[in-house]
């Protein structure tokens, strides 16, 4: 890992939206480009996080990379070798409130730190830890979806089924809650009442 006289390189790199806003895609482009720069890379996601398989970020798109999989924020530091000088996570919002502070170390220490996380939750409030995230970032590249009813740029998605079993607490992340197209889709802020 990157330190001591280093530190002014780092910075962290938010890119945030609703689902299938590509935010995913815009990690593992960042990603590819600093792989083509040689530079060292890791790719870090959540064990929650199932979707595209193991060992591998992908976005709905297609667009892939290999990665690295954690159960919690803590977890991540142990994984950046001395060769890594950019550290990617996909889904922050499975890593919760603790990841705010992990990935500012890492900034802190001097790598260049890229996080994509969903901003909002199914029902439009604040989908924490991207807020506090985009607070501290260099940069915040903010995305949006298309909205299935009317076309419109879409900053919201909503949730087609319930979640079985769990309630209506969107900020207690369920495996069985993880879904894509099946389950959500995006709306602009006039359809995401339904």
């Amino acid at each position: 890992m990157t330190t001591g006289d280093d530190r002014r390189g780092g910075r962290l790199e938010v890119i945030a939206g609703p689902m299938f806003a590509g935010k995913t895609e815009e990690l593992v482009r960042r990603v590819h480009r600093a792989l083509f720069a040689r530079r060292g890379a890791l790719v870090v996601a959540h064990e929650l996080d199932t979707r595209s398989g193991p060992d591998r970020v992908a976005s709905h798109s297609g667009l892939e990379v290999p990665s690295r999989t954690v159960g919690a924020a803590a977890d991540i530091p142990a994984l950046v070798g001395d060769d890594v000088e950019l550290v990617a996570v996909d889904e922050a919002q499975f890593f919760g409130p603790p990841l705010v502070d992990v990935l500012t170390g890492l900034a802190d220490a001097g790598l260049v730190v890229v996080v994509a996380g969903l901003s909002v939750t199914f029902d439009g409030r604040a989908f924490a830890p991207l807020p506090e995230l985009m607070a501290v970032a260099e940069s915040v590249t903010k995305l949006t979806a298309v909205c299935t009813v009317c076309g419109r740029d879409a900053a919201f998605h909503v949730r087609l089924v319930p979640r079985a079993g769990a309630g209506d607490d969107a900020l207690t992340p369920v495996s069985g809650h993880v879904g894509g197209a099946e389950a959500y889709e995006p709306r602009c802020r006039r359809h995401r009442a339904g």
